[in-house]
């Protein structure tokens, strides 16, 4: 396991380099100029090259690249052109928030989706089974911002339950980590459903059966844990995507995380912290898949990375 481990850590290294190249290209080609937006309306041009050379945006884009790798690779992201403040500690106040936002959403997705499925295929062709399924296909085409702007509307414009924006107590987390794990929980609940009417066709299911077991303990004792295989995979990518994903969640809901900071930086072209924040998501994202893989060994013992 532990060679598996190292071994997959090390397979990250030219995955995140190759993200790092499209990142840093990608908003060194996307036409704009972060020193004009430093300097403001009323700079000279001679203000705006003084700002542009402070910057190190006046040097060719390999040179520019290598710098900033090499700073990367020695725990220096760079400062805020906005704030001058550096670009670690920019992360490091929003991230938890981001991580506590995606838990909660999760957390949720999980508990919804799981129950959810498994019900829908013990009662197979039942209408909770029909209506639980069509319940998660909109859950998956809705677009998150909608009904972000739906729960305001009605759990704290109409009845004031809950506060739309800001982060604080447990309500503050309420309304975004529903919008957020909503679409997760749609997914996951189609999948657990898929993956348990496989599992109680098996033999043993029936063989189950005929020992005399209560139809409880067959569910929760055989068939829950041998289909959970698909499931966490499932569990694992849409934390993946929901860490990535709450940009849009955390600007609808004015939620101090990467996303909401992420936004920030775009609108003020603050190429330090756009291209630390996306490496961050990026470098996540693969750690999580690789929690994943990890976890499917505890889940099925049949599985083993030896």
């Amino acid at each position: 396991m532990v060679r598996f481990i190292l071994r997959r850590l090390l397979y990250m290294t030219p995955i995140l380099f190759g993200v790092s190249v499209v990142i840093f290209l990608i908003l060194h080609l996307v036409p704009g100029d972060p020193a004009r937006l430093v300097a403001g309306l009323d700079a000279t041009q001679e203000d705006v090259k003084i700002i542009r050379s402070s910057l190190g945006l006046d040097r060719p884009l390999p040179v520019q690249y290598i710098s900033w790798l090499g700073n990367v690779l020695r725990g220096d992201l760079g400062r805020s052109t906005r704030t001058r403040r550096p670009v670690t500690q920019e992360l490091r106040l929003t991230f938890p928030a981001t991580v506590e936002l995606t838990l909660c959403a999760t957390a949720i997705a999980v508990l919804i989706g799981v129950v959810a499925g498994t019900t829908a295929a013990v009662r197979r062709n039942s209408i909770f089974d029909y209506s639980s399924m069509v319940v998660a296909l909109l859950g998956v085409c809705t677009p998150s911002f909608w009904l972000g702007l739906m729960l305001m509307l009605v759990f704290a414009v109409k009845f004031d339950l809950f506060p739309t924006t800001g982060r604080g107590g447990l309500e503050n987390l309420v309304l975004p980590a529903v919008t957020l794990g909503a679409g997760a929980a749609a997914i996951i609940a189609r999948v657990t459903r898929s993956s348990m009417l496989e599992v109680l066709g098996m033999d043993y299911i029936r063989t189950a059966h005929a020992k005399g077991l209560s139809e409880r303990a067959v569910v929760l004792r055989h068939a829950v844990k041998n289909a959970l295989i698909p499931v966490i995979t499932v569990i694992g990518l849409e934390f993946g995507y929901l860490l990535a994903g709450a940009v849009v969640t955390e600007t609808v809901f004015a939620y101090p995380g990467v996303g909401w900071l992420l936004v920030e930086a775009i609108g003020f072209r603050d190429y330090p912290v756009i291209q630390g924040a996306l490496l961050l998501l990026a470098l996540q994202f693969a750690v999580v898949n690789l929690v994943v893989d990890v976890l499917y060994a505890f889940a099925d013992p049949r599985i083993s990375y030896g």
